[in-house]
Protein backbone atom coordinates (compact mmCIF):
# COMPACT_ATOMS: atom_id res chain seq x y z
CA UNK A 1 0.00 0.00 0.00
CA UNK A 2 1.53 3.78 -1.17
CA UNK A 3 1.30 6.18 1.06
CA UNK A 4 1.63 9.98 1.38
CA UNK A 5 4.43 11.44 3.44
CA UNK A 6 5.23 15.19 3.78
CA UNK A 7 7.93 17.06 5.84
CA UNK A 8 8.85 20.90 6.53
CA UNK A 9 11.75 22.98 6.71
CA UNK A 10 12.81 26.19 7.27
CA UNK A 11 15.56 28.43 5.76
CA UNK A 12 16.67 31.57 5.58
CA UNK A 13 17.79 33.54 1.54
CA UNK A 14 17.84 36.64 0.45
CA UNK A 15 17.08 37.51 -3.71
CA UNK A 16 16.34 40.48 -5.82
CA UNK A 17 14.31 40.58 -8.83
CA UNK A 18 15.89 42.30 -11.67
CA UNK A 19 13.95 41.09 -14.70
CA UNK A 20 11.66 43.53 -17.29
CA UNK A 21 8.44 43.51 -15.65
CA UNK A 22 9.59 42.60 -12.11
CA UNK A 23 12.20 44.24 -10.46
CA UNK A 24 12.59 44.64 -6.22
CA UNK A 25 15.40 45.40 -4.31
CA UNK A 26 17.77 42.93 -2.45
CA UNK A 27 15.77 41.79 0.52
CA UNK A 28 15.12 38.31 2.77
CA UNK A 29 12.64 36.18 4.03
CA UNK A 30 12.62 33.37 6.45
CA UNK A 31 11.22 30.59 4.23
CA UNK A 32 9.50 27.60 4.32
CA UNK A 33 9.11 24.33 2.27
CA UNK A 34 6.46 21.65 2.28
CA UNK A 35 7.24 18.49 0.21
CA UNK A 36 5.28 15.42 0.12
CA UNK A 37 6.44 12.04 -1.34
CA UNK A 38 4.50 8.66 -2.56
CA UNK A 39 6.20 5.74 -0.30
CA UNK A 40 5.53 2.54 -0.07
CA UNK A 41 7.42 1.91 3.34
CA UNK A 42 8.16 4.23 5.79
CA UNK A 43 11.58 3.04 5.22
CA UNK A 44 11.64 5.71 2.86
CA UNK A 45 11.50 8.27 5.30
CA UNK A 46 15.53 8.74 6.06
CA UNK A 47 16.12 9.09 2.01
CA UNK A 48 13.42 12.10 2.01
CA UNK A 49 14.59 13.76 4.49
CA UNK A 50 18.12 13.40 3.66
CA UNK A 51 17.40 14.71 0.10
CA UNK A 52 15.11 17.67 1.25
CA UNK A 53 17.58 18.87 3.82
CA UNK A 54 20.49 18.64 1.34
CA UNK A 55 18.18 20.96 -0.83
CA UNK A 56 18.17 23.74 1.64
CA UNK A 57 21.50 23.04 2.72
CA UNK A 58 22.20 24.09 -0.87
CA UNK A 59 19.78 27.47 -0.47
CA UNK A 60 20.16 28.37 2.78
CA UNK A 61 21.51 31.70 4.04
CA UNK A 62 22.23 32.25 0.38
CA UNK A 63 22.09 35.27 -2.20
CA UNK A 64 19.38 33.23 -4.32
CA UNK A 65 20.31 35.14 -7.41
CA UNK A 66 23.86 33.93 -7.33
CA UNK A 67 22.91 30.22 -7.51
CA UNK A 68 23.85 28.92 -10.97
CA UNK A 69 20.60 26.81 -11.19
CA UNK A 70 18.80 30.43 -10.67
CA UNK A 71 20.45 32.57 -13.25
CA UNK A 72 18.61 34.50 -15.90
CA UNK A 73 15.56 33.92 -13.69
CA UNK A 74 14.13 35.90 -10.50
CA UNK A 75 13.94 33.66 -7.69
CA UNK A 76 10.23 33.45 -6.45
CA UNK A 77 8.16 31.03 -4.62
CA UNK A 78 7.09 29.50 -7.80
CA UNK A 79 10.65 28.93 -9.33
CA UNK A 80 12.17 27.72 -5.71
CA UNK A 81 8.82 24.96 -5.77
CA UNK A 82 10.18 23.81 -9.03
CA UNK A 83 13.27 23.65 -8.21
CA UNK A 84 12.96 21.55 -5.26
CA UNK A 85 10.47 19.13 -6.97
CA UNK A 86 13.14 18.40 -9.42
CA UNK A 87 15.49 18.16 -6.90
CA UNK A 88 13.42 15.60 -5.21
CA UNK A 89 13.11 13.73 -8.15
CA UNK A 90 17.11 13.60 -9.10
CA UNK A 91 17.11 11.50 -5.60
CA UNK A 92 15.31 9.06 -7.23
CA UNK A 93 11.74 10.16 -4.86
CA UNK A 94 8.08 10.42 -6.01
CA UNK A 95 6.94 14.18 -4.92
CA UNK A 96 3.69 14.57 -4.80
CA UNK A 97 3.59 18.20 -4.67
CA UNK A 98 6.39 21.08 -3.15
CA UNK A 99 4.87 24.12 -1.62
CA UNK A 100 7.49 27.20 -0.50
CA UNK A 101 6.02 29.87 1.68
CA UNK A 102 7.62 33.28 0.93
CA UNK A 103 5.81 35.31 3.52
CA UNK A 104 2.54 34.55 5.56
CA UNK A 105 0.56 35.25 2.82
CA UNK A 106 2.38 33.94 -0.27
CA UNK A 107 3.52 30.79 -1.20
CA UNK A 108 3.64 28.84 -4.67
CA UNK A 109 3.01 24.72 -4.86
CA UNK A 110 4.08 23.11 -7.57
CA UNK A 111 2.58 19.18 -7.80
CA UNK A 112 3.47 16.38 -10.33
CA UNK A 113 1.77 16.77 -13.92
CA UNK A 114 2.38 20.60 -13.50
CA UNK A 115 5.95 20.73 -13.36
CA UNK A 116 7.23 22.32 -16.07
Amino acid sequence: MAFTLSLHRAFVADHFHDLPGFQEERHGHNWEVEAAVTCVSDGEEPAFAAALDAWVRSIDYRLLNELPALVGRNPTAEVLAEQAFHHLQGAALEPAWVKVREKANYWALCRRGEDR
